[in-house]
């Protein structure tokens, strides 16, 4: 990535971060009174958490130890906490603006209005704990979804099984027991291909080498073999490392390429459309000049991290495309967001003769919690149809 473009990127994400911070600060401060001690404990706490997650993620370039992992963790759940605690605060001022021209709280609780923050105050915190834990169990819960589609070309093949995992994003908080999980469930299935759709590593290669999550990714099986494409978040962290790694490690990985399995389907895969603003590279390629090099008579499996321009793939003979990168907004009420911001922010759905799957993905990124969806993969029967 660009140290320009990281630097403007890191200061917005900062600035935004500390005006929310402060705002739910704030509200905390008034809630919990006048003495000096307590307000001085509540601060040390509050910046602590806040500031826990970028701390954890400088020390762990020069440290793995406990306090390194128990900092980004603790900073990350923050992370989720912060979101939910953001939303009250915002209800709570627009309860006071209506309060203030339409009286709601009764006498006898304005008497003391003090021991009322603070109950709200503990109620919040209550509410806030529970969301984080059915997150979590969300998070580490995946579905296993299944789909069956008809593709109507020839192949050498009446049909195959897909497995297709998206956004995993190994690293810091998704390690060795979520991608061992990930292992297990494919393994009993035992498809014929493995395919993800990219941020298959997290932006920070370095813990991923220390855990050796690469061993877990070579225990993978698939007779067709296993292939991935470029997410955002490889080229965050430099993606010529986190291919050759992926590479090293038995995963395929497709950039602006493409490849014929032995059965006659075609496999093409897109570098990430961020490519360029994080490496400072070239455009991607574009996709009729892909399809130029391939038989369209045969099927045609795309991986496009994004799921953008969709009618670009319709237009070009695609039959089947396999995106993520959306996390379906990954916490409520984000999901809202995504679901506007992409034609298909998540789930299957056929156009003219195109068939879409995008996945909510496997892992998580920043929040280690999920309430917006559930941790998935698919699994995918393609049916070869000849007219």
């Amino acid at each position: 990535m660009k140290i320009s473009a990281f630097i403007i990127f890191f200061a917005i994400v900062l600035t935004i971060l500390f005006f929310i911070n402060y705002y739910i600060y704030w509200h905390g401060l008034k809630a919990i009174g006048q003495n000096p001690t307590i307000r001085l404990i509540y601060t040390i706490i509050f910046v602590g958490l806040a500031s826990a997650y970028f701390l954890g993620r400088i020390v762990e370039r020069f440290s793995n130890g406990i306090m390194v992992r128990f900092l980004e963790w603790m900073g990350a759940y923050w992370l989720g906490a912060m979101v939910y605690f953001l939303l009250i605060v915002i209800a709570i001022d627009l309860f006071r603006l209506i309060n203030h021209y339409v009286p709601l709280i009764p006498a006898g609780l304005r008497q003391n209005l003090q021991q009322l923050k603070i109950a709200v105050g503990i109620a919040a915190i209550i509410v806030v704990s529970i969301v984080l834990i059915i997150g979590r169990w969300n998070a580490t819960h995946p579905q296993i979804k299944n789909l069956e589609i008809d593709i109507h070309k020839k192949a050498n093949a009446e049909a195959i099984s897909i497995a297709f995992a998206s956004d995993i994003h190994l690293g810091s908080l998704v390690g060795q027991r979520q991608l061992k999980q990930l292992v297990e469930i494919i393994e009993v299935k035992q498809p014929d291909l493995i395919l993800f759709g990219g941020d298959l590593l997290d932006e920070d290669l370095l813990p991923v080498i220390r855990r050796n999550l690469g061993q877990c990714l070579e225990e993978l099986r698939a007779p067709l073999g296993k292939f991935t494409v470029t997410g955002n978040h490889e080229f965050i962290g430099g993606v010529d490392n986190a291919v050759q790694y992926l590479e090293n490690h038995g995963i395929t990985v497709l950039r602006d390429s493409s490849i014929q399995l032995s059965n006659g389907i075609w496999i093409l895969g897109r570098d990430d459309r961020d490519g360029k603003r994080f490496s400072g590279g070239e455009s991607r390629q574009a996709l009729n000049e892909l399809i130029s090099e391939v038989n369209s008579k045969q099927p045609l499996i795309l991986l496009d991290h994004q799921p953008v321009n969709l009618s670009e793939s319709i237009v070009n003979g695609i039959d089947l495309q396999l995106s993520g990168h959306t996390h379906h907004g990954q916490l409520w009420p984000l999901n809202y967001i995504t679901s506007k911001l992409f034609q298909i922010s998540r789930g299957y759905k056929l156009i003219e003769k195109t068939h879409f799957l995008v996945s909510s993905g496997f892992g998580t990124w920043g929040p280690p919690i999920r309430l917006a969806s559930r941790s998935e993969i698919y699994f995918i029967k393609v049916n070869f149809i000849s007219d």
